[in-house]
């Protein structure tokens, strides 16, 4: 297939932070977060453990989802795009930094304290699509 592209990134880990939202100028939401991903892996006989850290970016009513509902610890899946890009910070250095955009979050364990949301997924419009309410132990994998 000729002009063919995919630019698509799926992750399974741990929210490091809280979720910030903010507003762009134009009043649409933006949520950043943090996920860390594990490997276990054995070298020369000896168990090791690697950390991934990845910057998760959502928008509308994705973003309010997160930010209402998600919190630091929580399991979650992500699906989304990679997107880099740079620009120049206030000091005139310039910066640099690697985002997942997500269209998809799942969340993959049950809500820490009473009251709280219950497990769902969120699609692109950020409405929880029906039946989306899912266990971890529902998964297949």
């Amino acid at each position: 297939m000729v002009g063919a592209v995919l630019n698509k990134i799926m992750i399974i880990g741990n929210v490091g932070n809280d979720p910030e939202m903010r507003y762009t100028p134009s009043g649409e939401p933006t949520t950043t977060f943090r996920i860390a991903t594990n490997r276990t892996y054995t070298s020369q006989g000896e168990k090791r453990k690697e950390t991934e850290w990845f910057t998760v970016v959502t928008w509308k009513n994705l973003a309010e989802q997160v930010s209402n509902y998600l919190t630091k610890g929580r399991r979650v899946y992500v699906e989304g795009r990679f997107r880099s890009r740079t620009w120049q910070a206030q000091d005139g250095s310039t910066r640099f930094v690697n985002e997942i955009i997500a269209n998809q979050v799942l969340f993959l364990d049950r809500a820490p304290q009473e009251g709280a949301a219950p497990a769902e997924e969120t699609g692109t419009d950020g409405a929880a699509p029906a039946g989306a309410a899912t266990e971890a132990e529902d998964l297949p994998f």
